[in-house]
């Protein structure tokens, strides 16, 4: 029944899941209830503001983000196929391409409209994916959300005050939630968390990141690095994952026991100690792409190239630290 099953992770799957115990996975709740409150509060507090409803931007995200919840909460509660996920990904892409957030990398509607999509596919997919160990989503999502919120305030647009007020209402849930996660955790965010979370981060890392650079009128490849380094964390981890699987012919989907945080407590750390070590990566994530934007605010967009070492060298760093110890995997 779902009232006997919603909440509850890691009951019959302990050769997937990291943790060995059944704990409440009910994160996903607070970040869902945290943004209705959220809009609720900004409708009655800024009465002379225009309606945040009004704003087909804000429409997508409200529509795209109580799809992804909805299908992350059905999945904790029923364990829903793969493709039925996917296709409420896509969906939830379609809708925030279709109210107006669409990564402008040609300029041609159609094209950068299907990059969009994917963008929210693999965000929403990789912040599940990383949800594998105690505290790491949470704070990945932290950094990247506290980049945007940065990004929002050097960028003057009409939307500016509710893309802040929302974004710093994900950041204070989140550290709530953390307070909850990190190891030893008692709560998990579930597929309603990460779901909803992720399609958050694809949302708002859109306008404030991957297009920061049409604010200042610097080529789109500059968005894109700011991005990368932004994203890396999550980025490098689902990269690893994708290519060892591909390599041994399994499905990049199917869950495991073969991510970089597993690896790193292969290599002799508690999970405790990967949390600050993916605490570190976080923090130097968000402190470069803040360098980074900082720099394509000043014209200075050659200057961000170097950045790119760190995402390289970040990935190159752990997925050797796969290769060496994959004969430790469970």
């Amino acid at each position: 029944m779902f009232s006997e099953s919603l909440g509850i992770r890691n009951k019959n799957d302990v050769v997937v899941r990291w943790s060995n115990q059944s704990k409440p996975s009910l994160g996903g709740v607070s970040f869902y209830i945290t943004f209705l409150f959220t809009a609720i509060f900004y409708s009655m507090v800024f009465t002379k503001e225009p309606s945040i409803f009004s704003n087909p931007k804000f429409i997508g995200l409200f529509i795209a983000g109580s799809l992804a919840f909805a299908m992350g909460l059905a999945d904790d509660a029923y364990n829903t196929r793969p493709l039925f996920k996917l296709f409420i990904q896509i969906l939830c892409g379609v809708v925030v391409a279709f109210f107006g957030s669409i990564i402008n990398i040609t300029y041609n509607y159609w094209i950068d409209s299907a990059i969009t999509v994917l963008w929210v596919i693999i965000i929403m997919n990789s912040l599940n994916m990383l949800d594998n160990m105690d505290g790491i989503t949470g704070t990945v999502v932290v950094s990247i959300l506290t980049l945007c919120l940065c990004s929002t305030i050097w960028i003057i647009s009409p939307f500016n005050l509710p893309r802040a007020i929302f974004i710093i209402a994900c950041i204070g849930s989140v550290i709530g939630f953390l307070k909850m996660n990190i190891h030893p955790s008692k709560l998990f965010m579930g597929d309603a968390g990460s779901q909803f979370i992720g399609l958050y981060v694809a949302f708002f890392s859109i306008d404030n990141i991957l297009n920061v650079n049409e604010s200042f009128g610097a080529p789109a490849w500059t968005g894109i690095l700011v991005c990368l380094v932004a994203f890396t964390p999550a980025a490098a981890d689902t990269l690893t994952v994708v290519i060892n699987r591909l390599r041994k012919g399994q499905s990049p989907m199917v869950g495991g026991k073969d991510h970089t945080t597993h690896h790193l407590v292969y290599a002799g750390m508690n999970d405790k100690q990967v949390w600050y070590v993916f605490l570190l990566i976080s923090t130097l994530s968000f402190v470069f792409g803040l360098i980074m934007v900082y720099l394509v605010s000043q014209g200075n967009n050659l200057a961000i190239i170097p950045f790119i070492l760190f995402f390289i060298i970040t990935f190159g760093l752990l997925y050797r630290l796969t290769q060496k110890y994959a004969h430790k995997e469970k």
